[in-house]
């Protein structure tokens, strides 16, 4: 489970989009961060960009920031800041779970 936290001062209203039976959608992109904020916060938040926007490289719209919680014995990658550039991350086998005393 990621929660996260928008500033809705930032949103541009001219980008939601219109759904059926009156909903209103706004798309947004959650994205891994490289290493956690000074809250702990390892995750980010910003305004989807539109295709011309991704072919022009226009800089990203960032509404805000989120942190990562993982319950009970759900496996998880470590921190991107714990894997070497080039290395990839095998998660423990079920054995190495399974001698748990629980």
């Amino acid at each position: 489970m990621i929660n996260i936290s928008i500033d809705l001062t930032k949103i541009d209203k001219s980008r939601i989009i219109p759904g059926k039976n009156g909903q209103k959608y706004y798309n947004l992109t959650v994205d891994k961060k490289m290493q956690p904020d000074q809250f702990g916060n390892d995750h980010t938040v910003y305004q989807t960009p539109t295709k011309d926007e991704r072919i022009a490289k226009a800089d990203k719209k960032y509404l805000g920031s989120g942190k990562e919680f993982v319950f009970n014995n759900q496996q998880q990658a470590p921190p991107a800041q714990n894997v070497a550039a080039g290395q990839s991350y095998t998660p423990p086998s079920n054995e190495a779970i399974d001698d748990l005393p629980f």
